[in-house]
C-alpha cells in the first residue's frame, strides 16, 4: 500500500525532537499491532530515524518482523497526518548482577535490565 507520508521509527531521542512542534495523538500498542502496522507499509515508506542498531537487531526479530532494509532520515518534524512508531526504551538497575562464563573464558555481568514498549503517534496539527 503507498502512503503519502513514510512511516518513521523512533527512539525516545528522535521522537523528543520531531514533538517540538505540533499537535499529536498517541497511544501505547502491543508488539502484534506494531508488527501489523509495519507490514502494511512496503520498505520504501518507513524511515529508521535513530542509530540504536540493538531496536533492529533484536527487537525486529522478536516481534516476527523479518530484516528489511529501512533507509535512515534524521527526523526533525513530522508533517500534519504522518504517522510514527516509537520503539521506548526502559532501562533500571538490575537487582541481582550474576557474572555468567563466556565461551571464550571472560566474564560478563549483568548491570541492567531494558525494557521496550511502543507507542504510535500521528501529527494532527
Amino acid at each position: 500500500m503507498k502512503h503519502d507520508n513514510p512511516l518513521l521509527l523512533l527512539d525516545n531521542s528522535s521522537m523528543m525532537t520531531v514533538i517540538g512542534e505540533g499537535e499529536f495523538a498517541s497511544h501505547r500498542m502491543s508488539f502484534e499491532e506494531t508488527r501489523a502496522v509495519l507490514e502494511t507499509f512496503d520498505e520504501d515508506d518507513v524511515r529508521i530515524c535513530f542509530t540504536n542498531s540493538d531496536i533492529v537487531n533484536i527487537i525486529f526479530p522478536y516481534i516476527g518482523l523479518e530484516s528489511k532494509s529501512y533507509r535512515f532520515k534524521e527526523a526533525r518534524h513530522m508533517h500534519v497526518g504522518q504517522e510514527a512508531l516509537v520503539f521506548k526504551l526502559y532501562v533500571t538497575p538490575s537487582e541481582t548482577q550474576p557474572i555468567i562464563q563466556l565461551d571464550n573464558g571472560a566474564e560478563a555481568k549483568k548491570i541492567q535490565n531494558i525494557y521496550i514498549y511502543c507507542q504510535y503517534i500521528t501529527r494532527v496539527k
